[in-house]
């Protein structure tokens, strides 16, 4: 049926995104085949419309590489993905007292896609939407370590970004395509059991979200 053929070509094409964008060192034509279960002529006809939207290139070695559209469409994603964080996040912000921000991988970087800051204290920290850190320190970067390699409790620091703050968060799971952290930031030391659970919560509530 042309409706099922359609189908099966769109689900090959979305399958071979995931796959170039698990590759590192992108991907050979017949390793996408292998990969796919089907012919190398198979896999030409899923990269060339692919290519020309920008989802995907071939660079000077003829690997199979994202191209530059999906970044186009990460970067109008992301209003949508703090938009469905807000709410947990401003929850999270109040109970905690402290900064709570929602944290993304972009480019090997963790990056702060939303902030919201407490209403009720006289001092809390200042958390730039859209500063970025290395994924080894904080405990948002951290958090997400950990959910790569499935664990998903909070985890804590001080002073890793900022001298004298302290982090607690813990990674966002079961959203497919998405490495995200949820956390808080303080000027005090926080109860690592109580304000744990607290971004615990958030995070599974930013998960069922964003699904």
């Amino acid at each position: 049926m042309p409706g099922g053929e359609t189908s099966q070509t769109l689900d090959r094409g979305l399958r071979l995104l995931h796959l170039v964008a698990d590759a590192p060192g992108g991907l050979t034509v017949t390793e996408a085949a292998n990969r796919l279960g089907i012919g190398r002529a198979a896999v030409y006809r899923l990269v060339t419309p692919l290519a020309g939207h920008g989802m995907l290139r071939r660079d000077a070695d003829g690997r199979l590489r994202l191209g530059a559209g999906v970044l186009h469409l990460a970067r109008r994603a992301q209003p949508l993905l703090a938009e469905g964080a807000l709410p947990a996040l401003r929850r999270l912000a109040e109970q905690a007292g402290a900064t709570a921000h929602l944290t993304v991988v972009e480019g090997g970087e963790g990056v702060a896609l939303a902030v919201v800051e407490p209403s009720w204290t006289s001092f809390h920290v200042a958390y730039r939407t859209g500063a970025r850190h290395p994924l080894e320190r904080g405990a948002a970067g951290q958090a997400i370590l950990a959910g790569r390699s499935g664990k998903g409790g909070p985890v804590s620091t001080v002073g890793e970004l900022q001298p004298g703050a302290y982090g607690v968060a813990a990674p966002v799971l079961g959203v497919p395509g998405l490495e995200a952290s949820v956390g808080v930031v303080a000027l005090a030391p926080l109860d690592a059991d109580a304000v744990g659970a607290q971004v615990l919560a958030a995070a599974t509530a930013i998960a069922a979200a964003l699904r």
